[in-house]
């Protein structure tokens, strides 16, 4: 299967290749001479995005991308095929978020068609609808327009005979049906208040992220023009303030910020039972980290809740394209490779994963990536592929190893003094808002996901899919003596974090096969949720 899984890489290669041609694309691909600009998802969260020109209101990319939330292995399978799928094998439709009320439904498909084929696209029941350009060329990552299209295409609906699998279990989730309906995109609620002045300063991991381009050209205008310009959303980076992401959560908490990314894996030192949300290799492949981890949406919501003091999460930011890579200089092709390997780091449960592999970690801040591998720092990191675009780590870096899948989010925490000093119809227009937001990442996640591979290899890295034999290593040895005990220490279970590892065994078990014992063993169980269910 592996050795398929190489050649399906270097096929795709040529094929993408070959499609680029045949648009007549004469760019050169990212170099270290393009600046790139917009990111793919969360950092020491998920990731960062690829090369594409600066503009007046996405500012130049700095140095300082985003790492993922849980996750865990998917196929090494990215490219773009030289056609779109005109007739995909089966275009699945599925009732309106309104069923049983026919006007209700009527509006809903009137509304669809009325965004298709652009930003604010949905799916009622008409796939193709969500094939068409983002809100900003910042997270077209220099793919030319006609290929963004049949890229769109292909990583939506997949094409099984490339290896490319397809995203419609995005949009028909009820997760996905739950935020048409907190957006109430038919029956908008009315602006009533007049004469407001609220200005937040939301903090994002690197507003070059593809998230946080997102939220600069995407989410702050629209609540600025839904709320006659009362409510006006500013964006800066961590890097830009100083600020570390361990303290975040205290810092909204206490009102030091306003409204801040919250990546758990970063907050988890204080607070370990967020980690839950943030364990990584639990995940087989995009399909089971998106339901694994929306499942446990609503506990992560209340946890953020309780522990910051009462600040709500307002919406979250997926990060596509931010499945975790080893960047190296000489190929970690088995276990023995990874053996005695200094390796960064960016989670707790990331060391933990690292010591399953033979490693040892090394924590490093995201500015500290490029001179590390540089100078010798260590010998590997692990990081998303498009913050190894937008951080040129392929400058420091030949090969690749993994993945470790990458699809989950991170959250937008707002400050409860903040929050409660907006009259009512201010904040159910952001709430709105926010949930359109969260609905066009997930449009454009599909593409997002089936980029980042391609456009690694396209900069010269050479990528190593895991062998059969560390693939097994990590079911058997890296998750149930590493990264799940580990958490359970972090936590002092047995003794406490029973609500956290109820959590887990309600939530996260169905998906992964793992359970936790009252005594802290770990046990094999069926899968009995994703598309991996016995």
């Amino acid at each position: 299967m592996y050795l398929l899984r190489t050649l399906i890489i270097s096929l795709l290669t040529f094929t993408i290749a070959m499609a680029l041609a045949a648009c007549g694309n004469d760019e050169p691909p990212p170099s270290a001479g393009v600046s790139p600009t917009a990111a793919a998802a969360p950092t020491d969260p998920p990731a960062a995005s690829t090369a594409v020109t600066a503009t007046a209101t996405v500012p130049p990319p700095t140095a300082v991308p985003a790492e993922p939330t849980a996750a865990a292995q998917p196929t090494a399978t990215t490219a773009l095929p030289t056609a779109a799928p005109t007739q995909p094998a089966a275009s699945p439709t599925m009732p309106s978020p309104q069923a049983g009320d026919d006007a209700a439904n009527a509006a809903l498909v009137e509304y669809a068609a009325e965004h298709a084929g652009g930003p604010g696209a949905i799916f009622v029941g008409d796939a193709t609808q969500l094939i068409g350009l983002p809100p900003h060329e910042g997270l077209m990552f220099q793919v030319p327009e006609a290929q963004y299209g049949q890229a769109s295409a292909a990583s939506l609906f997949g094409v099984p005979q490339a290896g490319i699998p397809g995203h419609m279990f995005i949009f028909t989730s009820d997760y996905y049906q739950g935020l048409m309906e907190k957006a109430r995109l038919t029956q908008p609620t009315e602006l009533t208040s007049t004469g407001e002045t609220i200005e937040i300063h939301h903090v994002c991991i690197d507003r070059n992220l593809p998230t946080c381009v997102l939220i600069q050209t995407y989410f702050a205008p629209n609540l600025a023009e839904r709320t006659n310009g009362q409510v006006k959303l500013s964006v800066s980076s961590f890097a830009e303030l100083g600020l570390a992401g361990p303290n975040t959560l205290r810092q909204v908490g206490d009102g030091s910020l306003d409204m801040v990314n919250i990546y758990t894996g970063y907050v988890s030192g204080d607070q370990p039972a967020l980690e839950v949300q943030s364990l990584w290799g639990m995940a087989a492949d995009w399909e089971t980290s998106y339901l694994m981890l929306t499942d446990l949406a609503p506990d992560v919501d209340r946890m953020l809740f309780d522990l910051s003091g009462g600040s709500p999460v307002l919406n979250r930011n997926w990060f596509a394209g931010s499945d975790q890579w080893f960047f190296s200089k000489e190929p970690l092709a088995s276990m023995e490779d990874f053996e005695g390997k200094r390796i960064r780091t960016h989670a707790a449960s990331m060391s933990d994963f690292i010591r399953g592999m033979g490693g040892q970690p090394v924590e490093l801040s995201v500015s500290e990536l490029y001179i590390s591998m540089q100078i010798g720092t260590v010998d590997a990191l692990v990081t998303t592929l498009l913050l190894g675009i937008t951080g040129r780590l392929f400058e420091v870096s030949d090969y690749i190893a993994g993945p470790i899948i990458g699809f989950g989010y991170t959250n937008n925490v707002i400050n409860k003094d903040v929050w409660d000093r907006i009259p009512e119809d201010l904040q159910q227009i952001m709430i709105e808002e926010g949930a359109k937001t969260e609905l066009e990442a997930l449009r454009l996640a599909p593409f997002q996901n089936l980029i980042a591979l391609q456009i690694s290899q396209q900069v010269g890295l050479e990528a190593r899919p895991f062998t059969e034999e560390t693939a097994a290593h990590i079911q058997t040895v890296v998750l149930p003596e590493h990264v799940i005990p580990g958490w359970l220490r972090r936590l002092g279970y047995p003794g406490s974090g029973d609500e956290a590892v109820a959590i887990y065994n309600e939530k996260s078990a169905p998906y992964t096969g793992l359970a936790i014992a009252p005594d802290g063993s770990i046990q094999q169980v069926p899968i009995t949720k994703g598309p991996r269910a016995q």
